[in-house]
């Protein structure tokens, strides 16, 4: 522990020591299983953050600034919600939204992705559903359609 500024002390726990962690799916775990309590699961959402070191769960409580590093087995950021309108709009499991750049698109071991800058956002399945129409597979490459632009999406 270490103060920051003279007023907060600062915990930071190693991911090595966590005692939750996320799945390739953005589910949350612990030694007793998975999250079930939704107002826990988007707690955590909300709080995920990104350093030099990694990403971690911050919270402030009284005179305590706490990071905690986890582990996860993909990415910890996932696509929950989108529009049906052009532009897109995402919203990310940590409450950010941003606009969907066709662009930014990209397929690994048939799942879709958004790259931002040295970050992978993955989409869930709940958002491909909503997104299916736009999404094109001719038996070789992938599709997103924006308006009357197709744009193929590139595999990694």
């Amino acid at each position: 522990m270490q103060s920051v500024s003279g007023q907060l002390t600062q915990v930071v726990i190693a991911k090595e020591d966590a005692v939750f962690w996320m799945d390739r799916f953005g589910q949350w775990y612990n030694a007793s299983g998975r999250f079930r309590h939704k107002k826990i699961i988007d707690h955590f959402n909300a709080s995920i953050r990104k350093d030099e070191h990694g990403y971690f769960l911050e919270q402030i409580r009284d005179s305590v600034h706490e990071k905690v590093y986890f582990r996860y087995e993909d990415t910890p950021l996932f696509v929950v919600e989108a529009t049906e309108t052009d532009p897109v709009q995402l919203q990310l499991n940590t409450g950010e939204q941003l606009f969907l750049d066709p662009a930014q698109l990209f397929v690994h071991a048939d799942s879709l992705y958004l790259k931002r800058a040295d970050e992978r956002i993955k989409f869930s399945d709940r958002v491909l559903m909503r997104l299916s129409a736009r999404l094109d597979f001719d038996g070789g490459s992938y599709y997103f359609r924006s308006g009357t632009e197709r744009q193929r999406i590139p595999q990694q």
